[in-house]
């Protein structure tokens, strides 16, 4: 039977059970028990259901086979608590590092009309580009065209100010990295102007999502109960990763970031629990 859900921006289309199945398979159980939780959705739905609801149902159903699931948040929403500056910057310059990219951090170029802060610099295969990380706290709000625009600008600027000299750093692409997903006429736009624009779940095979998964580059803020402010000494003490704070020696790092020796020692008992770092 076919059955319509209610996405977050009002819109309707057909439930699809292999989002589910990717979903649990994410959360670190094996195909069989997958199975049994979309089958266990499945009975449960009905006409107009909001995803959000059939997630909180799935992650109900993970926690009865995989406890350490509770510890834990989706991961959309743990990069939407992320801030915006330092931490969502960082963590997208981790993310391409590990994704090949040679990174450099903030930089400021010379352009022929202004001087532009980027969040990065980043080369593979012979081009180099200048980063943009846009960060929004809401996951439903698309990245815009104003968005594309300005970096096609800072583009042109850049490149002009690198012909007559005034910087020594050619630039060939802008890329755009957000956590969300861009809008219809971002997207065009990004295409015709050869703007390398990574969303949510897009471009196929280098989306956030898809770098993240498959480099398993999960942040600390997918670790569910950890306070805003116990993260962001983490962070500013240069831990951004599940894994980091995994491999960290707890009583070096609580006298690097302040955090409490206790505190640590719980956050990190729960990370080891998370599939997210296996």
């Amino acid at each position: 039977m076919e059955v319509f859900i209610t996405k977050a921006n009002g819109s309707r289309q057909l439930f699809d059970r292999e989002k589910v199945v990717r979903t649990c398979l994410r959360m670190g159980v094996n195909q069989n028990i997958a199975f049994d939780i979309v089958n266990e959705v499945e009975s449960q739905l009905y006409d107009g259901i909001t995803t959000g609801k059939i997630f909180k149902l799935v992650f109900s159903l993970l926690r009865n086979y995989k406890p350490s699931v509770s510890h834990l948040l989706d991961l959309r929403k743990a990069l939407s608590l992320m801030i915006s500056k330092p931490e969502f910057e960082k963590f997208v310059q981790i993310l391409l590092s590990f994704n090949g990219y040679a990174v450099n951090s903030n930089q400021l170029l010379m352009g022929k009309c202004v001087r532009h802060e980027v969040d990065g610099i980043a080369r593979k295969d012979g081009v180099t580009f200048f980063v943009e990380a846009k960060h929004h706290y809401n996951y439903h709000t698309p990245t815009g065209l104003d968005e594309s625009r300005i970096a096609r600008a800072v583009l042109e600027d850049v490149t002009e100010g690198y012909e007559i000299g005034k910087n020594n750093l050619k630039i060939e692409r802008a890329m755009l990295v957000t956590n969300t997903r861009f809008s219809e006429h971002a997207r065009i736009y990004g295409e015709c102007r050869n703007i390398l624009q990574i969303g949510w779940s897009s471009p196929a095979k280098l989306s956030l999502q898809s770098m993240i998964e498959e480099k398993k580059i999960y942040p600390l803020s997918c670790i569910r109960g950890l306070q805003n402010e116990t993260r962001i000494r983490l962070v500013n003490s240069g831990v951004i990763l599940i894994k980091q704070l995994i491999n960290s020696d707890p009583s070096k790092l609580s006298r690097r970031s302040g955090v409490s020796l206790s505190t640590l020692r719980k956050t990190i008992n729960k990370a080891r629990s998370s599939p997210f770092w296996e």
